[in-house]
């Protein structure tokens, strides 16, 4: 079996152990990243404020193998305040930016919010890594960039016009970059994230995500609800392949990879109608009743894009990135999850 870069990367990470600081660790993203960063040994630093993240995340990855807690510190603060983000980056390596507002229709509803969280809070994380010396900075940015470009995959260099103010605040967060790459040599990495999914995503909430809320609901015996057609396609990516981006955004050795923007899916597509049939038939597996569901179909939300696909050719190239997990692979695995933990209640 051919070792991979991420392969070579933990080997060196479990030798050299670092320090990382992960924020929004309490959110499904972020608890994954904790996950797998306190597998491989290292010592991290975790802020939340709980807005959207959860205390139970973090105790579900600290009850795997409680020895690691010795390696963890959790500091509860809001980013938005620069004296939380200063004391939560001393003494750190590697910045690992998970903390945001998400939700297209939040932010619809709510901008000024999502701004403050989303490049307030950012511009306050690179200030403080500035200030304190830290060799890497890596964000999560989103395929909200994208906007209007009707483009199919995504090249990161083809952006259109955004369609809401959660697009606006990623775009933002990487000109910030940009500049503070420019102007202070900083090195900063952007992940535009497509749509990810995985274990510990919230499925509770006006702006939960689609998936969780959907095999939530199904267990429940609703049937789902698709706004448009059904048509609508995303590359869905499991957060595992999420994970591995960041730890090898975090850890690249060559500093001209820095100062850019990578995406990070699977370079596919999934429409909406093959989703929840996904999702259905995974779920039938031991709850043969949701079988017979079908979805109700309502009118398509102001600010969604209709086709999203990464091209990942420069991630692979620059990073070695290279997916662990297609979308049947990662849905199984989440179904799963999910079905366990939602029967418990």
């Amino acid at each position: 079996m051919t070792r991979t870069r991420y392969d070579q990367v933990c080997e060196d990470l479990v030798n050299r152990p670092r320090r990382w600081l992960v924020t929004g660790v309490a959110g499904f993203i972020g608890s994954a990243l904790l996950e797998r960063l306190l597998d491989l040994g290292q010592t991290v630093v975790g802020v939340d404020s709980f807005l959207t993240g959860h205390q139970k995340n973090i105790d579900d990855v600290l009850a795997i193998n409680p020895d690691e807690r010795l390696q963890f510190r959790f500091i509860q603060g809001d980013l938005r305040d620069l004296e939380v983000a200063k004391e939560a980056c001393k003494d750190v390596d590697i910045v690992l930016h998970e903390a945001a507002l998400g939700s297209v229709p939040r932010s619809i509803k709510d901008p000024i919010a999502s701004h403050q969280h989303n490049v307030d809070a950012f511009l306050n994380v690179l200030v403080a890594a500035r200030e304190a010396g830290v060799g890497r900075v890596v964000y999560a940015s989103s395929s909200s960039v994208y906007g209007d470009h009707p483009g199919l995959p995504k090249h990161e260099d083809r952006i259109g016009k955004p369609l809401s103010p959660y697009a606006v605040t990623k775009r933002a967060d990487e000109i910030y970059a940009q500049v503070f790459t420019d102007c202070y040599q900083q090195q900063i990495i952007g992940l535009r994230y497509f749509n990810v999914f995985g274990r510990r995503q919230d499925p509770e909430g006006v702006y939960a995500a689609v998936i969780p809320r959907w095999i939530a609901g199904m267990l429940e015996g609703k049937a789902p609800v698709i706004f448009g057609d059904g048509s609508s396609s995303r590359d869905f990516c499991y957060v595992d392949n999420i994970v591995q981006a960041n730890l090898l955004a975090g850890t690249a050795e060559d500093p001209a990879v820095t100062g850019t923007v990578y995406n990070c899916g699977c370079n596919g597509r999934t429409d909406l109608k093959q989703l929840f049939a996904m999702i259905r038939d995974n779920l039938a597996k031991d709850t043969p009743e949701v079988a017979n569901l079908e979805p109700v179909f309502e009118g398509p939300r102001a600010g969604d894009i209709p086709h999203s696909q990464a091209a990942i050719d420069k991630i692979a190239a620059a990073l070695g990135y290279a997916p662990t997990h297609q979308v049947a692979d990662g849905m199984a695995e989440t179904v799963a999850w999910f079905a366990r933990r939602l029967k418990k209640r």
